[in-house]
């Protein structure tokens, strides 16, 4: 092999492992800031097609009715603890701030935050539906199949 020729291909293969260990940087970040979503059931129970569950610390985001009476509110601050129910897994979240105007018990919401236990959320940001029609489909297929929302009739202190 001629001295141009390897110059030549030892500078196509320093491109290319350079390039390969950038890809391999930005997956690993990536792969370090993402939510993944998960139901009240999948938390507890696993996904139904691997059967992972979320580790202790993990953030994520999880979806679910919110159970009818089960919402605290503390009356000196800002935070509020609910219940999420699917399937009939029950999930307990907390938050610190404001909630969305459409909040209310008996409705689907998202929550975005940390798995601090394996039924408790941290919540850093809760979205509430816009449509008052609209059900996951998870969800509306749990109904149907004769789990009712589970509800509270006990007081619950944050």
């Amino acid at each position: 092999m001629n001295p141009r020729r390897k110059k030549r291909l030892t500078i196509v293969l320093s491109i290319f492992t350079g390039l390969s260990l950038i890809a391999g940087l930005v997956l690993y970040a990536l792969s370090q800031n993402i939510d993944l979503f998960y139901t009240p059931h999948e938390i507890i129970n696993g996904k139904n097609d691997s059967g992972k569950k979320p580790l202790i610390g993990q953030r994520l985001r999880i979806g679910g009715l919110v159970v009818v009476g089960s919402v605290k509110r503390d009356a000196n601050n800002l935070k509020v603890q609910f219940d999420l129910t699917n399937k009939g897994s029950v999930i307990t979240v907390k938050y610190d701030g404001i909630l969305p105007d459409l909040f209310r018990e008996g409705q689907g919401i998202i929550a975005n935050g940390v798995l601090v236990n394996s039924t408790l959320v941290e919540a850093s940001e809760v979205l509430a539906k816009h449509d008052e029609n609209y059900m996951p489909k998870e969800i509306a297929e749990s109904l149907k199949h004769g789990k009712d929302m589970p509800r509270y009739d006990k007081e619950y202190k944050i």
